[in-house]
């Protein structure tokens, strides 16, 4: 049995249940195989109010210190996260923090063999720090931003090229990102693709006419999914509305940027076509993508878009953006379509395309099963049983 400190700060908690649920998701796929045992750090930055006045930081003061979800024990130690000078020293805070959790995790008996830890920077880069100080072997996963964006700012940028020369091993969540690791100085050989596959129980078809009555629809409707800021897109979906006439878009998700997202729809006459649904649970989004006829992701970036393979196992083909991982998942009409450009006008033609050569829903589904997570899962325990042997032999 290989014992392993998953150490993240995207992972989902009591008061925000959707958070980075995506690596929750993978860690519990992979114990479903018998061979791993884990506890959680996930540390949230320190606040000392919970009135709702103070927004997101609110939230993190609400976090518990401990709590179980799923079966899997969960700590949730505070760190210092100065708003917005504290990119630097997010590192070193949050490493002081998980050193200290991951002692008291060895103190009451559990002694695990290797620190898991998931988002490159700030988070890999501490657990760096943290492996070094207990001598325990660290695999990092890159899973988008963390690669794509942070590289330009010069000082993370060179931890992070610390980290991956320091770390046992790195997966990332794609190819693209791979060569992007690659790119700012890391070793190929130590780089392994593990792309995130979908829970094909929790997302699967619902009954369409049930579906659509749930949500109101009653013509053609785009679904786009994610926190509302600019980065995701959402503006663009709306501004094809007016090349759209008989187009309805559903958005899901929350952030700081909705009012001017319901200011931008009332501007170009499209309000009365635009619904925004707030954040939705995994299940309440398996009903949305089973009502919609096809799902929109228009983001600037991505790292490997879990919502694609989501909306194309409920059924629902796609139109995306010609980013990260996309062309990976989106890799035949089964699937949907990639955008010319990431523009109002380029999502206006995917959707007259889509529109054109709708896919029997059956069919999308089908292309969506071969993405399993068993792959994956399998994947994770070669990686950690290779890094602990040759330990053993160093």
């Amino acid at each position: 049995m290989i014992r392993t400190l998953l150490f993240s700060t995207l992972y989902p908690n009591s008061v925000r249940p959707s958070h980075g649920i995506f690596v929750e998701t993978r860690l519990r796929h992979l114990l479903t195989s018998g061979q791993v045992e884990t506890r959680v750090i996930a540390p949230v930055p320190w606040f000392p109010f919970q009135h709702n006045i103070f927004g997101d930081y609110a939230h993190y003061a609400a976090v518990p210190r401990q709590e179980v979800r799923n079966g899997i024990h969960i700590d949730h130690p505070r760190y210092l996260l100065l708003p917005k000078i504290g990119m630097n020293s997010a590192p070193y805070t949050l490493a002081r923090t998980g050193l200290a959790a991951a002692k008291r995790l060895i103190a009451s008996g559990y002694d695990f063999d290797l620190i898991d830890a998931h988002y490159f920077y700030p988070d890999g880069v501490a657990a760096t720090m943290i492996g070094k100080a207990l001598n325990k072997p660290v695999v990092i996963t890159a899973r988008g931003t963390d690669i794509n964006l942070i590289p330009q700012y010069p000082k993370p940028r060179q931890m992070i090229i610390n980290a991956a020369r320091d770390c046992a091993a790195v997966i990332t969540v794609s190819a693209s990102l791979k060569d992007a690791i690659v790119g700012v100085g890391g070793t190929a050989e130590k780089i392994t693709v593990l792309r995130n596959g979908v829970d094909l129980d929790l997302f699967k078809p619902e009954d369409r006419t049930q579906a659509r009555a749930k949500f109101g629809i009653t013509r053609f409707a785009l679904a786009s999914v994610g926190n509302l800021i600019p980065t995701k897109g959402h503006q663009l979906v709306i501004e094809a509305l007016a090349s759209l006439p008989d187009v309805e878009l559903l958005i899901a998700g929350r952030g700081p940027h909705e009012q001017a997202f319901r200011d931008l729809a009332t501007r170009l006459g499209v309000a009365d076509r635009v619904r925004f649904l707030g954040v939705l649970t995994q299940p309440e989004l398996r009903w949305l993508y089973s009502a919609v006829d096809a799902l929109v992701l228009a983001s600037e970036r991505e790292g490997w878009p879990n919502v694609l393979l989501e909306a194309m196992a409920c059924g629902t083909p796609v139109l995306a953006s010609n980013v990260g991982g996309v062309p990976e998942i989106v890799a035949s009409a089964e699937a949907g379509v990639i955008m010319d450009t990431c523009t109002a006008s380029g999502i206006a033609r995917g959707v007259k395309a889509l529109q054109a050569q709708l896919q029997n829903r059956a069919v999308t589904r089908t292309f969506a099963k071969k993405f399993s997570w068993n792959e994956t899962s399998q994947g994770q325990i070669r990686i950690f049983s290779d890094t602990l042997k040759r330990l053993q032999h160093a």
